[in-house]
């Protein structure tokens, strides 16, 4: 070989080596920023049995953590798109582990609830930031995959709760085990300011959502006038009544949030009260979901090639359904209930993931924050909504009455779903927007 050659061949596999490690990076991130939920339903029975919470509260700790996340997910994608994704990442991973290491010492149920709410606040962060480094990084082939495989981080957030967290519960108790995440969150926090640019542009985009890397000071536009022409909530607004992803995905991620989030709140819980599974046991559920949903959302986001995209998220809603009514049948054939957990991760948690290489191939210049924060909102409502309406049903054993309010969620997200791809494929059609 040359040494031509060899010049050739050393810069390319230091990409490679370079976008294997964000890939990395960013699917941590993304494991950290929704840590606290999958670790709240793991330790759910612990928690009711040693912390005095009750099923409700239970169902609370999600509403107060994503209803923060919800509120402040437009004004999080605005914070992402002025100061780019390296602060951003970092951020997000500092307070990750400040909410972990304030759950590990709440002596009761307010100081959780508060904690919580701190935890809001790394997921209003985590889709626009993480969304941003791509688009500043990852060559627009491979934007599909690496969003899949980040995405996927969530699901890899749960099997670390399901686990080996749950496992070193056993050993070192609760608060040692969420301890153990907040110092690695902090470890994480320290990769990421050491592994990212100081600044990172998009091909078309600059750090903040401006300019392109290497403008000319005459020729960069500013990006303060784009990013707060119009307020999060009222671009929302003025975006209904358009073929346009962003309302509509925010509208299909806001039921499918809902059934989400009752799913890891309450499934260790249903595991370990109505199908006699010990701590550790049921908490596996919530790993072998985390995995089946890592794989899912890999597969599907590789699968959301631009023609076939917009019709994924109401086929996924429709096998969340399926996962769904699978869960009230385990609650007279418990094997089912493992068979329903993979399901929920293949299909159900996927949908999140296609939604964000949704957005990504539609969204315009400079607004991919935005857009990403807007539809990840829709779905942190949802996350708000749903554990609390379980919660009442469970407080009264009534655990399958839960699971089918599960699948109607689950249907009126694919009803969403399946009516914007109606429109859109018109709309492309017939030449109009996208």
């Amino acid at each position: 070989m040359s040494g031509a050659d060899t010049a050739a061949v050393v810069p390319a596999e230091s990409g490679e080596a370079r976008s294997r490690g964000l890939t990395a990076l960013l699917t941590t991130a993304m494991a950290f920023s929704m840590l606290q939920l999958f670790l709240l339903g793991a330790l759910g029975p612990r928690l009711v049995d040693r912390l005095g919470v009750s099923e409700t509260v239970l169902g609370l700790t999600t509403t107060v953590g994503f209803g923060t996340a919800a509120v402040l997910s437009p004004v999080g994608g605005r914070i992402v798109d002025r100061v780019g994704p390296r602060r951003s990442l970092v951020a997000l991973l500092v307070l990750s582990a400040v909410a972990l290491g304030l759950i590990g010492a709440a002596p009761g149920p307010g100081l959780l609830l508060a904690a919580v709410a701190v935890g809001g606040l790394p997921q209003a962060l985590a889709n626009p930031a993480t969304n941003k480094a791509i688009l500043a990084s990852v060559p627009a082939p491979r934007r599909g995959a690496v969003t899949g495989t980040k995405q996927s981080g969530v699901q890899l957030g749960a099997f670390a709760a399901g686990l080996p967290l749950a496992l070193a519960a056993g050993a070192i108790g609760w608060r040692g085990a969420v301890w153990v995440a907040a110092g690695a969150a902090l470890l994480a926090a320290v990769w990421a300011w050491r592994a990212l640019p100081a600044e990172a542009a998009a091909p078309g985009e600059g750090a903040s959502g401006g300019a392109p890397r290497g403008a000319t000071a005459g020729t960069k536009q500013p990006a303060a006038p784009t990013l707060t022409k119009q307020p999060g909530a009222a671009s929302l607004v003025a975006s209904v009544g358009r073929p346009g992803p962003v309302p509509w995905l925010a509208a299909f991620s806001l039921f499918l949030g809902a059934g989400i989030a009752s799913v890891n709140t309450y499934l260790a819980l249903f595991g370990a009260r109505r199908l006699d599974m010990g701590p550790t046991v049921a908490g596996a559920l919530v790993a072998v979901l985390g995995v089946a949903g890592i794989a899912g959302r890999v597969g599907w986001s590789r699968a959301a090639t631009p023609g076939r995209a917009p019709w994924l998220p109401g086929l996924l809603a429709g096998g969340a359904v399926v996962a769904a009514l699978l869960l009230a049948a385990s609650d007279r054939v418990d094997p089912l209930v493992w068979v329903a957990a993979v399901t929920v991760g293949v299909f159900a948690v996927s949908g999140n993931a296609v939604s964000m290489v949704l957005v990504m191939q539609r969204s315009a210049p400079g607004r991919a924050g935005q857009d990403s924060a807007l539809v990840a909102a829709g779905f942190f409502a949802g996350f708000a909504v749903g554990p609390p309406l379980f919660g009442l049903l469970a407080e009264r054993g009534r655990y399958g009455g839960g699971w089918l309010l599960v699948a109607a969620e689950f249907a009126v997200a694919g009803a969403v779903a399946l009516v914007w791809a109606v429109r859109d494929g018109r709309a492309r059609r017939d030449g109009g927007p996208r």
